[in-house]
């Protein structure tokens, strides 16, 4: 069962002379003309989990609303509502200057939008955290998945990943997370009331998190804290240490808003559980 103890294999104490880029640089694509709260969700948790730089893509209409949100936020624009098969050979270019990505959150679930995110995954050599509508993109055509690659599934999605319904039994759980990630030799962070992560070998959970995490926006977080963690360690120990910090800050943030909890009450908890293991 992951620890507290994750923690210290992740944040290690920086050197005085440390500067920009140290500690990651991560581009986060997703957004559409409907959604532009995930993204905007990942960012911010990436920033909060110790990412140094985040450069958040979108299409141009939500991006202005994404900058919005704080002056931390950096934005760049794709032309039109959606992602496209347009926008792919941009986006290869910039992720150049990066250290890891995420990609998924409110990209629509359009053909088009599919096919990018696809082409992007299948050129791409930088670690990612997979999710949401990504995770729905990559589901026929899952040969394109690599060994730095972190998917974020809840129960249906990992249905749509191999066929098979997850049960409310931890064993099975690890049994069918396991078997998925050797299958795709990558990781796969199952949520749940106890988290699941494996890598094909190593298979961990976590139980950090509570019932009132059911709202739309935990999993944004959680996939922006992966992003973030992505960036300066291996796949397998960024899912397992964005389970265990995501949970816990939304346990902080439940003690104190129980019921009425959200997504962004998390965020300000994210450097209090990283503090937790100092």
């Amino acid at each position: 069962m992951i620890s507290r103890s994750i923690l210290a294999k992740i944040y290690k104490p920086r050197e005085k002379w440390s500067h920009k880029g140290n500690f990651g640089k991560l581009l986060v694509v997703g957004g559409s003309i409907e959604y532009s709260g995930s993204p905007a969700f990942n960012a911010i948790a990436a920033y909060r989990s110790g990412v140094d730089l985040v450069h958040v893509v979108a299409p141009e209409e939500t991006t202005e609303i994404i900058g919005g949100f704080m002056p931390d936020m950096i934005v760049n624009r794709l032309e039109g509502d959606y992602l496209s098969i347009g926008h792919v050979k941009e986006i290869l270019e910039m992720q150049k200057k990066f250290d890891a990505m995420v990609i998924g959150g409110g990209l629509s679930r359009r053909k088009e939008t599919f096919a990018a995110v696809n082409r992007i995954l299948s050129k791409t050599r930088i670690p990612c955290v997979i999710d949401a509508d990504a995770i729905h993109a990559v589901a026929k055509n899952k040969k394109i998945l690599k060994k730095n690659f972190v998917l974020t599934p809840h129960a249906h999605e990992f249905f749509i990943l191999s066929g098979t319904k997850p049960r409310n039994d931890i064993d099975d759980r690890k049994g069918i997370v396991r078997k998925l990630a050797s299958d795709l030799s990558c990781t796969v962070l199952l949520k749940g009331h106890v988290d699941v992560i494996s890598d094909g070998k190593l298979t961990e959970e976590n139980k950090t998190g509570n019932p009132f995490m059911t709202k739309g926006g935990f999993g944004d977080t959680l996939a922006g804290i992966c992003g973030a963690l992505l960036a300066r360690a291996s796949a397998f120990d960024a899912a397992c240490a964005a389970a265990y910090i995501n949970g816990a800050a939304g346990d902080l943030a439940a003690k104190k808003f129980g019921e009425g909890v959200m997504a962004s009450d998390l965020l300000d908890k994210i450097p209090d559980v990283i503090k937790s293991h100092k």
